[in-house]
């Protein structure tokens, strides 16, 4: 997706090697305009797969995956980082390590939003090591829903994420795939 390329090259800033920030563009500002083209995009992609939920994970993930459900037609789902007053205490829950917060964190999502008849396209903003995405799959597999795939904004291509979860089989479609982070140069595949 040229434009989002576009908009990494402008507004995307290297951090530490391998840390890409992109707060201006996914993670703390968002253009509306590009974030629905995004959505359409993975609808264009999954159309045709009878997707009935999305589910992406709090918070960057929400934009993308609001709009790619917009697109599809389907309620999103997202899996909470911070169990609330409010939290359903019947959750399907699993501990994932965060590879820019450089913690462990538990993702849940409410046992009455997901049931084995959805057919879940997972979306979420940018896939590193895929730790997070994994603990998705989790919940999914334990509520016995169908994934469907994995759409991703941006992956690191050079993390070993996106490979592992292809090679296991996993359906998985990037928008834009970054080939390495040099200085402050990002270099994107394809």
């Amino acid at each position: 997706m040229d434009r989002l390329k576009e908009a990494i090259r402008r507004q995307g800033t290297v951090q530490s090697g391998k840390v890409l920030q992109l707060d201006a563009i996914l993670n703390h500002q968002v253009d509306p305009e590009l974030i629905m083209e995004m959505g359409e995009e993975f609808a264009r992609l999954y159309r045709e797969s009878g997707v009935t939920k999305v589910v992406t994970i709090e918070s960057s993930g929400i934009p993308i995956g609001f709009a790619a459900a917009y697109k599809l037609g389907v309620p999103m789902v997202f899996a909470r980082r911070k169990k609330t007053l409010t939290t359903d205490n019947d959750s399907y829950c699993e501990r994932v390590p965060s590879f820019t917060k450089g913690i462990v964190t538990d993702l849940m999502i409410s046992k009455k939003l997901l049931s084995s008849k959805d057919r879940v396209l997972i979306i979420d903003d940018i896939i590193a090591n895929g730790d997070a995405v994994r603990g998705v799959i989790r919940i999914l597999e334990q509520a016995g829903c169908t994934l469907v795939g994995l759409g991703i904004a941006v992956e690191k291509a050079f993390e070993k994420g996106a490979p592992a979860l292809r090679e296991a089989g996993v359906r998985l479609d990037s928008l834009v795939r970054v080939a390495s982070v040099d200085g402050s140069e990002v270099r994107f595949t394809d």
